[in-house]
């Protein structure tokens, strides 16, 4: 009996891909990482819309500006503070209250006499008598005008802490400012010059204290009210 010979059957062409396709599809859905690209059915035929995304990503890039870099200019640099200096600070002397107190003489305002014991120029408290019947802020200012060269009232105000009044007078070194603050029967001042007067090269300034010492002399014995000294406790 002669031997009989089979064929294996024919596979076609497309059947044998759609199977490797079948296998690739189940490779990669039985992997845990994403596959190669020696996996890939056919790696040279890349996508068309990747080629023409890399097409819109290079005319991007070529087309955008470079950044600049930021360079400030000259002119947007601030200039350094210039240092505080005794010659800069006098250019403002507050005057007027603080926390409801006379102020002490600055530390760089030789001319100046205060009731403020914060002062190195200190002087105690006018203390007015029983006797007194009269307004003493009305005293003050008519004693001021009388005694003071070419005097001028600035301010009389009513506060919190008494009554305040700022006058101005003629002093040896330009104008001096009267301050006084009555609070029942004591009355604190400060007379200051308006203005520091410096010598070169402007680090010493030229003191007066002694001329406010004078000037508020006239204005005490023109009101008769006491004026308690160091000399006088010591009496």
């Amino acid at each position: 009996m002669s031997s009989l010979h089979f064929r294996p059957a024919l596979v076609s062409p497309w059947k044998k891909k759609k199977n490797n396709n079948n296998q690739f599809l189940s490779a990669v859905l039985n992997r845990t990482s994403p596959p190669s690209m020696a996996a890939l059915p056919n790696p040279k035929h890349k996508p068309i819309f990747i080629s023409h995304l890399l097409s819109f990503a290079l005319s991007i890039t070529l087309t955008s500006p470079f950044p600049s870099l930021a360079i400030p200019s000259f002119n947007s640099l601030s200039s350094p503070l210039s240092p505080t200096t005794p010659f800069s600070q006098s250019k403002d002397l507050p005057i007027g209250l603080e926390n409801g107190k006379i102020r002490p003489c600055p530390s760089i305002n030789p001319s100046c006499v205060s009731t403020n014991p914060k002062s190195s120029s200190f002087a105690f408290p006018l203390s007015i008598p029983e006797s007194f019947t009269g307004n003493p802020i009305q005293k003050l200012q008519e004693v001021i005008l009388e005694t003071q060269s070419n005097a001028k009232i600035q301010m009389v105000e009513d506060t919190p802490y008494g009554q305040y009044m700022e006058a101005e007078v003629d002093g040896n070194f330009g104008r001096d400012v009267i301050e006084f603050l009555v609070r029942g029967d004591v009355a604190a001042y400060r007379i200051m010059a308006a203005k520091v007067t410096y010598v070169y090269p402007f680090t010493t300034a030229l003191g007066d204290s002694k001329g406010q010492e004078e000037r508020m002399k006239k204005i005490i014995e023109e009101l008769d009210w006491y004026s308690p000294t160091f000399e006088s406790m010591v009496d």
